[in-house]
């Protein structure tokens, strides 16, 4: 079933859902209560679908889209962040993420890197993790029917054919594997947060009486790189360190 969504200025993004008949209805509920101006309504249904066991890209969406409308951009940020989590390659997402970041306080400078790396990551956007995980498992079955294909044939011309593909294959396997894996990796190892504190000085240490280091303000993305009781160290896009307080922040 579709369901449009409107944010003005921003998008008309259509959805479509495959869900139980009970989040189902929560969802159509929802995006009626959107429809009509009611978005606390809809904040809590779309959060009752995903406290349900039910959540997905579009729901953390449209949860965006619904706390973007109450001017909440740290709660739009942190859900924009989640459905990308999930979906990584969605314009829409990407396009309603940075409407919001430039609502926020801060304008980071991001590290400058070398072009291999833009490329690379801009490389593993394509797909989903595991949208690259199926493309891996989709060429290593085309590898093997490949193979049989050219002890087959008797004809040079598609065994020659046969071997390129086989090495295109390959090398497609090769990089989709590589990539699934870091996705993965990355994923389930690296912590970011969205700040929800509307300033918060960054200690040298995780101690309330050490030296602060910068300021930061509300819907910052930040990385946790370690942590000692309730303190975090974290990490901005810049390449800043500093300790903060675990109240000051919300996981993607």
């Amino acid at each position: 079933m579709k369901a449009k969504i409107f944010l003005s200025l921003i998008l008309i993004p259509a959805f479509s859902l495959s869900l139980l008949a009970g989040p189902q209805d929560d969802f159509d509920k929802a995006n009626k209560a959107y429809s009509a101006g009611f978005y606390e309504n809809a904040i809590s249904l779309y959060e009752k679908i995903i406290a349900d066991g039910s959540a997905s890209p579009d729901i953390f969406y449209n949860l965006g889209n619904a706390y973007f409308k109450l001017d909440d951009i740290p709660s739009a940020i942190l859900n924009y962040e989640r459905a990308l989590k999930w979906d990584p390659s969605n314009e829409d997402y990407q396009y309603n993420l940075k409407v919001a970041n430039n609502k926020i306080v801060d304008k980071i400078d991001v590290l400058p890197e070398l072009f291999y790396v833009r490329w690379w990551k801009s490389l593993k956007l394509w797909f989903s993790p595991d949208g690259w995980a199926k493309t891996a498992l989709f060429t290593f079955a085309l590898i093997f029917i490949t193979v049989a294909l050219f002890l087959l044939t008797s004809r040079m011309w598609m065994r020659k054919a046969l071997f390129s593909f086989g090495i295109l294959l390959i090398l497609v396997n090769l990089i989709s594997g590589i990539i699934a894996m870091q996705t993965y990796k990355e994923a389930k190892n690296q912590r970011t947060a969205i700040i929800f504190t509307p300033t918060v000085p960054v200690k040298s240490s995780p101690d309330e009486s050490s030296i602060d280091l910068f300021v930061i303000h509300e819907g910052l993305k930040v990385t946790v790189i370690d942590e000692i009781g309730d303190w975090n160290e974290i990490r901005i896009a810049n390449g800043s360190k500093g300790w903060i307080q675990s109240e000051h922040f919300k996981a993607i």
